[in-house]
């Protein structure tokens, strides 16, 4: 029987074969340290597991409105207005199942066959994917690392055609750590304008920025940002609730409706508790927040100086989110113990067979000459990983 075509043109995750490789050898006993962890090492806030036990015992179990409930839409309106300038509507709002679906829900509500995405080069894996979904198309455009991974206007103009529908902005980004400026984010309002074209703001790792460098939401800058822009966010980063599966996009009363509709016959509403819980988390003390991000500033610094002592590795430092990407083009091509490692696959590979780390292939964002490490777990395991990588990178010939 024919299957559906348009499933067999996602890809798994490329980095399901480590993934799988790193499990196993936990099961077996061996000592793995994970940098390929997408998530905060740190426990939910007390606060908020106790608002969910409350919803729990006050009988919040049951069906809520599709877009969610609105004593979260209202935290999320009173977020927006003090944290960035912006001033929606309960009807703005639309509550899900993680950014993620906000994401797919997104693409759906937005694209025809054949509309075309701009997305840049390095990716977060699921961009994509998601798109393709949707019978969207998504055309890459090249960043380089000496511009800190950063779009320019000329690289844009190189991909943009007559079936652009939108262009993606993840700022603070994965997989690189890359903060737009409010300088950037006008020249992108200003070709979104120019080419009558939305404006996809991914803006999940919001908080997560360091050395005084400012999340500034794109949305924000003038009134026709803000109407083309869809505002993507959550709490699952910041609030290290990654399991509790809960986002929310913000954009003009017509897409969100459509959203709503398409998230009415998939998933309907948000985990209900979950939704309580995040009222709480919206609206609690930021005391756990800013612990949170000092410690990872602190592994951060620590995780670039180390890398660019070793030899034949880079990395820039990056300004936000908690992924530090390594530049591995030094040693491509080269052998270890007579096998030529060709991309970051091989290498990652072969640094989990031989010293047991476990890290992320950049051929999974669309670039085969890095690898993406997190510095969100220990920094004792920090220390041990890299002190194995280094003894790694001393094997090569």
């Amino acid at each position: 029987m024919i299957l559906s075509r348009k499933a067999e043109q996602i890809s798994a995750s490329i980095t399901l074969e480590i993934t799988a490789l790193a499990k196993k050898m936990k099961d077996e006993g061996s000592d793995v340290i994970d940098f390929g962890v997408g998530e905060p090492d740190f426990n939910t806030p007390k606060y908020i597991q106790h608002a969910a036990i409350d919803a729990l015992n006050k009988g919040y179990t049951r069906y809520t409105p599709t877009s969610g409930i609105m004593e979260l839409k209202n935290a999320i309106i009173n977020k927006f207005k003090k944290d960035n300038n912006l001033n929606y509507k309960a009807s703005q709002i639309i509550i899900s199942t993680g950014a993620k679906q906000c994401l797919s829900n997104t693409f759906q509500a937005i694209l025809n066959p054949g509309d075309e995405v701009i997305v840049p080069l390095p990716y977060w894996v699921s961009y994509p994917e998601l798109i393709k979904l949707s019978d969207g198309i998504p055309v890459f455009a090249n960043t380089q690392e000496s511009n800190n991974f950063k779009y320019t206007k000329e690289e844009l103009e190189k991909v943009v055609t007559d079936k652009t529908k939108a262009i993606l902005i993840n700022s603070p980004n994965n997989p690189t750590g890359t903060v737009y400026t409010e300088d950037e984010l006008r020249m992108f309002a200003d070709f979104a304008k120019e080419k009558d074209i939305f404006i996809i703001s991914d803006e999940i790792y919001e908080k997560l920025t360091y050395n005084e460098v400012k999340h500034v939401s794109i949305a924000s800058l003038s009134e026709d940002a803000y109407h083309r822009t869809i505002v993507i966010n959550g709490v699952s980063k910041t609030y290290a609730m990654t399991g509790w599966r809960l986002g929310y996009t913000a954009a003009s009363e017509e897409i969100i409706k459509l959203m709503s509709n398409i998230q009415s016959h998939t998933t309907s509403n948000a985990n209900s508790i979950t939704q309580y819980a995040a009222v709480a988390a919206l609206n609690g003390d930021t005391t756990t927040i800013n612990s949170m991000v000092l410690e990872f500033k602190n592994r951060r610094d620590y995780m670039v100086e180390r890398i660019n002592s070793i030899k034949k590795l880079s990395c820039v430092k990056p300004e936000g989110a908690f992924y530090v990407m390594v530049n591995i083009s030094q040693i491509l091509k080269k052998e270890l113990n007579g096998v030529v490692i060709n991309d970051s696959l091989d290498f990652s590979k072969h640094l989990l067979e031989e010293e047991k780390v476990a890290v992320v292939p950049g051929d999974g964002f669309g670039v085969s000459n890095f690898i993406r490490l997190s510095y969100a777990t220990s920094m004792e395991s920090i220390l041990e990983g890299l002190n194995r990588i280094e003894k790694f990178m001393k094997s090569f010939n």
